[in-house]
């Protein structure tokens, strides 16, 4: 196992043992202020979010929930359970309850590594596309989102002839363009697996009439994926043990990187965490505010690079996010758990 390697596996093991340990302290109550509390490094984060918004906690029990997406017309929230191959809904009164397996792995001989789907988004149709961890695609569910069946359509599953490593996150244009990001955290045997056909962890790019491109072959472990309201500038997170980053690249009409690099480097970031800070997925809030999941909770980080606050979430680390239409309430996946958070109460 390289450095890198060992230094994943010591920081998965800390956070084990910390939410083990919060988990026996704190038993999960469907209000319960001891999730988390709100740090406000910028004056300008008093208009984002309230220092007293409430965390409230919505499911729990899952083995790793990530991915979140909003359902506008259905007015639900979706979400993965990686390891499980399942992903869940959530709605205002009804509560949590299972929407689909299998979501990520749809063959049926055993595999180990992450198999479910992994991020969720909405294509300019309304439709779902997903991240398919196990089976290393990208894809469009083929049933209503008000009626899902595992039926898939596989969007895009090698470049050039080579399977991707573990399609992780991904975000549409209004061209039906997808982007998506590729490391290797869904592979059995990570960076060594022997069924690994790229040399490397890319940003790519599915274009509407199906062709799919390399945009970005540089970003160690890239995660979280997002673009501006413009459309003009892709944000990418890197997950990176070492050097956990968010970068932004401005792309042309033809929705090509021209440009970018390095917006935040979290190493420099100043904080009293008791865990290292990292980058995993994220979204933007009306006014192009980062919003981005990490091991200490979600990091508000404004289009400038600066950071402007905290959502700290105890002794669990968040692996993504999600706002609600009018983005008034914030989803969080957190480890074991589904957080519910108002912006700004009332």
């Amino acid at each position: 196992m390289n450095s890198t390697l060992s230094t994943c596996a010591g920081i998965l093991l800390l956070l084990a043992c910390q939410n083990k340990q919060v988990r026996e302290q704190l038993p999960v109550q469907a209000n319960d202020n001891l999730i988390g509390k709100i740090e406000r490094y910028d004056p300008s984060a008093i208009l984002l979010i309230d220092s007293n918004a409430r965390f409230e906690v919505i499911g729990e029990k899952y083995t790793w929930s990530e991915g979140p997406v909003w359902l506008p017309n259905e007015n639900a929230l979706l979400f993965s359970d990686v390891p499980e191959n399942k992903i869940y809904q959530w709605k205002e009164g009804s509560g949590t309850s299972l929407y689909l397996t299998p979501s990520g792995y749809t063959d049926t001989a055993k595999r180990d590594g992450e198999n479910g789907s992994n991020g969720l988004a909405l294509d300019k149709n309304g439709r779902l596309i997903l991240c398919q961890s196990g089976d290393r695609t990208v894809a469009r569910l083929n049933s209503p989102l008000n009626d899902p069946k595992p039926a898939f359509t596989i969007l895009s599953a090698n470049y050039q002839g080579k399977k991707f490593n573990s399609p992780n996150d991904l975000v549409a244009d209004s061209k039906n363009n997808i982007y998506f990001t590729d490391p290797i955290y869904g592979l059995p045997e990570g960076e060594k697996d022997p069924t690994r056909e790229l040399k490397f962890e890319g940003v790519f790019r599915i274009s509407a009439d199906g062709q799919t491109s390399l945009l970005i072959d540089s970003i160690p472990r890239p995660n979280g994926i997002a673009l501006s309201a413009d459309e003009k500038t892709l944000y990418v997170a890197s997950s990176d043990a070492d050097h956990p980053s968010w970068f932004a690249y401005q792309l042309n009409e033809a929705g090509q990187v021209k440009s970018g690099g390095i917006l935040l480097d979290a190493t420099e970031m100043k904080s009293k965490a008791t865990v290292k800070q990292g980058a995993d997925g994220f979204k933007l809030d009306s006014i192009g505010n980062i919003y981005s999941a990490g091991p200490d909770g979600i990091n508000i980080i404004s289009p400038e690079g600066k950071r402007l606050a905290l959502i700290r979430v105890y002794g669990r680390s968040c692996s993504n996010c999600a706002f609600n239409t009018d983005k008034s309430n914030l989803f969080i996946t957190a480890d074991d758990i589904v957080i519910k958070l108002a912006l700004h109460p009332k």
